[in-house]
């Protein structure tokens, strides 16, 4: 399979249909964000516990429906570029901000990062700026 179908795979079954039993199939056990502007989880390495943690607390807590639908990737020897619509529903706070029930639109782009045959982390990019908007905060 190639690592671009693999990614394929893990966002369909990970991110889009909340399989959490499945991330150690896809997931390095050190699974490093080198770059997520505003992201908490900026610059640390992950533990399989810690990744899904933020999956959960950080994604699906405030928007249970969130799915990404891929619209192009690139693939290379270690790396897999994807561009990506993020679309969701905020049904759970955000920091201090009570849910606004109110549906999210939001385009971005993400590298992959593999360690043989597995995804180690990842480098991305997405106007969180935009969401925060389209939600009401600023």
């Amino acid at each position: 399979m190639s690592k671009e179908s693999f990614l394929r795979e893990f966002i369909n079954e990970v991110w889009n249909k909340k399989n959490f039993k499945k991330i150690e199939k896809y997931i390095h056990n050190e699974y490093t964000i080198h770059l997520d502007p505003d992201d908490p989880w900026e610059r640390k390495t992950l533990s399989h516990s810690e990744f899904r943690n933020r999956m959960e607390l950080g994604s699906f807590k405030p928007f249970p429906d969130m799915k990404f639908d891929i619209t192009s990737a690139i693939e290379d020897e270690n790396h897999v570029a994807i561009t990506w619509i993020l679309t969701g529903t905020n049904l759970g706070q955000i920091g201090e901000h009570p849910p606004t029930k109110k549906p999210i639109n939001a385009k971005g782009m993400t590298i992959y990062h593999f360690k043989g045959h597995l995804i180690n982390g990842h480098t991305q990019i997405f106007d969180r700026k935009s969401v925060m908007k389209q939600l009401g905060f600023i």
